[in-house]
């Protein structure tokens, strides 16, 4: 089995942010409101001229990225409207510098990046409402899509990767994969090549370009790889609320808590978490999303280190489903998810019930410390079976996961 040292890089970033951003976030009703919603042409076409996001809109979206603890940021760099945030060197008048702002969006957020030791990653559509030849004469249109995505690989310098979007709108066309990720390979050798599969194929092997599987919006799962000629890394996609594009109107946020949660469970498979914000038409962040972003980064501040390196212990933690072991050498990282108070409870208790995580482990243990704030965690270790009696909740705390290091 092939294995290459950019996707194991790939998976020691951990954490990542996504950003949907287009002519949709004028609209602020979702990145597929043109579809969905049946606006107009003439409506749609407006929008252009309307778009003007502000200049710092990339430095403060680079600065939100990096306070959360995200190492890579992954924009719509063109959606499924057509819409291009760079600039599309004549292949048509459809994109940023030709609209109201008359600037290089895809350039801002790249520098932006950079300033803050980011990776750029670039989403692009497959599939395009806006470009007649998708419905007209689609082996024409797949040149205007490699002649865009070309650009996206030569003029921005090196990029973490590019990730695919909308395969699934033609399932039975040839795509022509090879022209495409052979392009991309040419220009970007070290890029990772990402394509979507949807709800629909979580996790599913794709073409052997193809750098990693996709879980969008489903909890990840070990990846089989007996018989599988080329190792692949996986990521998770999730929104805050219902839309990934920014939506007014959408009060159906998820907590931190169930964010932190849905970060840790990443880790314990291995796989990524890319974490969507959706700008508002200027660009900026909902006062909402900056605020979620600030809360995980809070959390990811103080368990950095577990969630980066150490890949899947592959030990059971026999008395607890949720919890679980991470390992990098001969450094262990336990964690902790916090039990739901008690139903009868209308205050938090300062509970000191024994939470014990009980497992095999054939190493002798040194030590076993809380990473948040160095404190000792008491165990015993008879032969191979290990106790941890974590205690890992009082009165006055709740970091919903919490991470004890242990040192064989």
């Amino acid at each position: 089995m092939i294995v290459k040292k950019y996707i194991q890089d790939f998976e020691k970033l951990g954490f990542g942010m996504f950003v949907h951003f287009g002519l949709y976030s004028i609209l602020g009703k979702g990145e597929w409101a043109k579809f969905s919603l049946g606006v107009p042409d003439e409506e749609y076409a407006a929008l252009p001229g309307l778009f003007q996001p502000r200049r710092e809109w990339a430095a403060e979206l680079a600065a939100a990225a990096k306070g959360a603890g995200c190492k890579y940021i992954t924009l719509t760099t063109r959606h499924h409207d057509g819409f291009s945030l760079f600039d599309t060197c004549g292949l048509c008048d459809y994109d940023a510098p030709h609209a109201a702002c008359g600037r290089d969006l895809v350039r801002e957020f790249v520098d932006a990046c950079r300033e803050q030791d980011i990776i750029p990653f670039f989403y692009h559509t497959l599939l395009d409402w806006h470009e007649p030849l998708y419905r007209t004469d689609f082996p024409a249109y797949l040149k205007y899509l490699r002649a865009s995505v070309e650009i996206l690989c030569k003029n921005y310098g090196k990029i973490g990767g590019i990730w695919f979007d909308g395969m699934w709108d033609k399932p039975e066309a040839d795509w022509e994969e090879d022209a495409l990720y052979g392009m991309i390979r040419s220009y970007q050798p070290e890029a990772m090549i990402i394509n979507n599969t949807g709800l629909s194929a979580r996790g599913e092997l794709g073409h052997l370009e193809l750098d990693s599987v996709t879980f969008e919006r489903g909890k990840p799962q070990p990846l089989n790889f007996e018989g599988v000629p080329k190792y692949v890394a996986s990521e998770m996609c999730e929104i805050f609320a219902d839309h990934w594009g920014y939506a007014k109107e959408d009060l159906a946020y998820r907590s931190p808590a169930e964010i932190i949660c849905e970060l840790a469970e990443c880790r314990k498979y291995g796989s990524n978490m890319l974490l969507n914000v959706g700008p508002m038409g200027d660009g900026t962040l909902r006062r909402m999303d900056a605020a979620m972003l600030e809360l995980v980064g809070e959390w990811v501040g103080r368990y950095e280190e577990a969630i980066r390196v150490p890949r899947p212990a592959h030990i059971e933690i026999t008395n607890k489903e949720e919890d679980f072991l991470l390992q990098d050498g001969d450094q262990y990282y336990l964690f902790c998810f916090r039990l739901p108070m008690r139903a009868d409870a209308n205050v938090a208790q300062n509970e000191e019930a024994d939470f014990s995580d009980v497992f095999e482990l054939p190493k002798q243990i040194k030590s076993i410390f809380w990473m948040d704030n160095g404190e000792a965690v008491d165990f015993t270790q008879e032969k191979n079976q290990v106790t941890v009696h974590t205690v890992p909740y009082r009165y006055g705390r709740n970091l919903v996961v919490r991470v004890a290091k242990i040192s064989c």
